[in-house]
């Protein structure tokens, strides 16, 4: 899981990132992405404290 803080512009480097460290640590993807807004529209127009998780279920690659 990874949380991106801010306006949801540039989510996607926080992607980039989550994605770099499940490569970095020998881990694949399976199942689909999630998001859960902690801190939303809904909670404040102040885009800068908004808070998303992304949640990547993973598991560890191993050697074949």
């Amino acid at each position: 899981m990874a949380v991106h803080e801010g306006p949801r512009d540039d989510i996607d480097v926080t992607y980039g990132r989550l994605g770099a460290w499940v490569v970095a640590h020998a881990l694949g993807v399976d199942g689909p992405v999630h998001e859960t807004y902690r801190v939303g529209l809904r909670d404040t127009g102040d885009a800068d404290r908004w808070r998303t998780e992304i949640g990547w279920p993973v598991f560890r690659i191993t050697p074949g």
